[in-house]
């Protein structure tokens, strides 16, 4: 082997674990973000003084398939996953448990208005999807 092969063998086998893929279900920015808007969307049903930005919040959801797309995974990947019954359960679960650790209570309204106004006026992810009435 040349001195030169060799280098690039072993700088291509030392970058393999790093562009190694983690499946979606793991990737953080992809699930922080749907852990967010299921944020929002539990405070814009529970709370009648918040609503979604509908449109705003479909050119995000359409950002994050691109983003996942730009990291390699395929419609067939992000599809099985968004599928998931087992992935949305574990982000809904994310999502009650942010929501209770913040103050949300069931049937209080005004909990999830608090939460809902303090996440907008955070620019938070899950804010930036509301709009206060």
């Amino acid at each position: 082997m040349t001195k030169q092969f060799s280098l690039v063998l072993a700088l291509s086998l030392a970058a393999a674990p790093a562009a190694a893929q983690v499946p979606i279900s793991q990737e953080r920015y992809i699930n922080d973000r749907l852990i967010a808007a299921r944020v929002a969307d539990r405070v814009r049903t529970e709370c009648p003084s918040i609503d979604a930005r509908l449109v705003y919040a479909w050119g995000q959801a359409r950002a994050l398939k691109r983003y996942a797309r730009d990291r390699g995974y395929s419609d067939t990947q992000i599809d099985a996953f968004l599928d998931s019954k087992q992935d949305k359960a574990r982000i809904y679960a994310a999502a009650e448990d942010y929501l209770t650790r913040n103050g949300a209570r069931k049937g209080d309204a005004e909990s999830f208005c608090r939460i809902g106004r303090n996440e907008i006026a955070g620019k938070s992810v899950a804010g930036s999807l509301l709009v206060a009435r």
